[in-house]
């Protein structure tokens, strides 16, 4: 399941729970990117993985794909806070393949990957 996180307007922010499936970015992540695109015509992301990436379904990844695909041009700062080391190094890496920014945070630096994300600090 994925909750979204109160933020400010210029960024969409969700946490990761449990099973992660299809209808979570279906009913919650699609909609929130949309109407963030249609509002700033950018996408600033944060994800908070609270769930071990193994609990994404097949139907969560090819949402995932198609929902980046769609806006590929739109996106500006993304980050992916979680403990999992690979997960930081595969997020840090995703900027020389496609367009934007992606960063990875410890759990621990939640409030720098928001900041960061809001456009706060560089």
């Amino acid at each position: 399941m994925i909750h979204q996180i109160d933020t400010t307007d210029n960024i969409v922010a969700f946490r990761a729970l449990a099973e992660v499936t299809k209808e979570d970015f279906v009913t919650a992540v699609t909609p929130a990117v949309e109407h963030l695109v249609k509002q700033i015509n950018e996408i600033n992301f944060l994800l908070v993985l609270d769930t071990d990436i193994k609990n994404f379904t097949p139907g969560a990844w090819l949402q995932d794909g198609l929902m980046g695909l769609k806006h590929l041009g739109k996106w500006n700062r993304a980050a992916i806070v979680t403990d999992t080391e690979e997960i930081i190094s595969f997020t840090n890496g995703f900027s020389y393949i496609v367009p934007g920014e992606f960063r990875g945070y410890k759990k621990i630096d939640f409030n720098k990957a928001l900041n960061w994300v809001e456009g706060n600090i560089s």
